[in-house]
């Protein structure tokens, strides 16, 4: 590793605890610093799962602004919708279990926020939708599945790069949306915020 690069700060400061979209940024070769923000997630009166996500992104970005300097902070907040109904994290089994239900045999939205604030205190806001299709699952198969820990720090109770992985029959739209970060929205907002993507290999 070069020593330099080592020693100086992470091209990124990731407001958000997700170890999945450290794994996404750090696969593509950004360094990545975790500044989690803690806030109220509760959706508004009226607000559907877009208006939510990107209102959640734009209020995490600009509270952990608050704890650096001349830094670029990128965050996140996924969102899952069936129908009218917004999912969030189920809080232990018996929640999950019911979203798991709910989903099964369905399709439903996953949405994602992204905003990035730059040092110069602009703030950029986007979002990604993803329509994903489950199978028809048993009960016994919901019962197995939320036992595990998988369903617990997930919106709609599931990890698509995960066991449930076996659950999906058809996506339309971005798959690392789902897993919590579009990458296809991340790499056009830092490019028009002036940050250098990582060098993607040698010129053919």
């Amino acid at each position: 590793m070069d020593l330099a690069r080592k020693n100086s700060p992470a091209d990124l400061v990731l407001a958000s605890k997700s170890p999945r979209r450290r794994s996404l940024l750090e696969q593509v070769g950004f360094s990545v610093e975790i500044l989690g923000v803690d806030l109220d997630e509760s959706p508004q009166p009226g607000e559907d799962a877009v208006r939510l996500a990107r209102r959640l992104a734009a209020q995490k970005a600009e509270a952990a602004a608050r704890s650096v300097v001349d830094r670029v902070v990128l965050a996140a907040d996924t969102v899952v919708a069936v129908g009218d109904r917004l999912l969030g994290k189920p809080i232990d089994r018996s929640e999950a279990r019911e979203m798991l239900r709910e989903l099964s045999g369905r399709w439903h939205e996953v949405v994602t926020g992204v905003a990035i604030r730059k040092p110069s205190r602009t703030l950029a806001v986007s979002h990604s939708l993803t329509r994903v299709r489950f199978a028809n699952l048993s009960d016994e198969e919901i019962v197995r599945y939320s036992s595990g820990d998988e369903p617990y720090d997930k919106a709609g109770a599931y990890a698509l790069q995960g066991i449930a992985g076996w659950f999906i029959v058809e996506i339309a739209g971005s798959p690392t949306n789902v897993v919590g970060l579009p990458m296809e929205i991340v790499r056009v907002m830092l490019l028009e915020a002036g940050v250098p993507l990582p060098h993607l290999g040698r010129k053919p």
